[in-house]
């Protein structure tokens, strides 16, 4: 899951940052309008958790910009105008969602969550193929009925695969869909990664590596 973090109070926004990686969310933090709708014009994002009062270019804005431009992310209004006309205002906006400051992380989380099922086409609560089966919403990963003890990075992996059995996946998508924007394109941590996981899968192996194309899990 891609998520962007548009807050101006930096102490909060990299704390919002740390705290959805820790969740296994690839997560941008920007800390101004402008910033924001640079990044959004460039990297395909589930959720937006986005701030009213930003300095450069207004939160309002950047949430009347993809509600015009019928864009697939979801956005989450983070504020501390929490008054009633406040909430109808922001989801008069376009906005999917409202949480007023102060929150709890863990509701905050939770509807990160619902919302980035809904920027999504719908898939089962559970993922699974053959003997594996993850659950995203209680992070859960198992093969034969024994748990997998994976890195944030090796679920996110092992979550994209599943997401589309059959289809091979690049390792451009993948290092896209689960690292965040500091990332090095030419870096080897999506083969590193996948080595790992692969290794915790045990065997038989059930992630194939297509050459020139990227890694499918389950036939095509």
């Amino acid at each position: 899951m891609r998520v962007l973090v548009v807050e101006d109070f930096e102490i909060l926004a990299r704390s919002l940052g740390t705290g959805l990686r820790h969740e296994g969310m690839a997560v941008d933090v920007v800390l101004d309008g402008t910033a924001a709708l640079d990044h959004l014009a460039v990297t395909r994002y589930d959720v937006v958790i986005l701030d009213r009062d930003l300095p450069g270019v207004h939160g309002d804005d950047i949430c009347r910009q993809l509600a015009h431009g019928r864009s697939a992310v979801r956005v989450l209004m983070l504020t501390a105008s929490g008054t009633i006309e406040d909430r109808v205002a922001g989801l008069g906006l376009g906005a999917d969602d409202y949480l007023p400051k102060p929150f709890a992380f863990a509701e905050l989380v939770a509807r990160v969550r619902a919302l980035a099922r809904r920027a999504t086409p719908p898939l089962p609560p559970t993922l699974a193929c053959g003997d594996i089966a993850l659950d995203p919403a209680r992070r859960i990963a198992l093969r034969a009925g024994r748990r997998l003890e994976l890195s944030p990075k090796e679920f996110a992996l092992l979550e994209c695969l599943l997401a589309a059995p059959g289809v091979v996946v690049s390792a451009e998508e993948l290092l896209e869909r689960a690292w965040d924007s500091a990332a090095d394109p030419f870096s080897s941590a999506v083969k590193h990664t996948m080595h790992r996981l692969r290794a915790k899968l045990g065997e038989p192996p059930v992630i194939e590596t297509v050459r020139e194309g990227g890694y499918r899990i389950g036939s095509s």
